[in-house]
């Protein structure tokens, strides 16, 4: 936080209203990975690593419409400075 001036909060448990990046995060997942049939030993890293690229690749609102990865870039190169 003190590095990247970037605010960190953490939630109660079992509190999933305050968490609404996290639960909207896991329902894309569970597009690619349905909760009652996965199983995670049979997917290859590099099946993960692409979902892994494709979901940290679509814009999100919460970050002005930029992707996680173009928002992460910009406060790593802002900390550079």
């Amino acid at each position: 936080t003190l590095a990247t001036n970037c605010q960190v909060f953490f939630c109660d448990p079992h509190s999933p209203w305050q968490r609404g990046s996290n639960e909207n995060t896991n329902g894309l997942l569970r597009q690619y990975f349905p909760r009652s049939s996965t199983d995670f030993r049979s997917y290859t890293q590099s099946v993960l690593d692409a979902v892994a690229r494709e979901l940290n690749g679509r814009p999100r609102e919460t970050l002005n419409w930029k992707n996680p990865a173009q928002k992460l870039n910009e406060l790593l190169v802002a900390t550079a400075a």
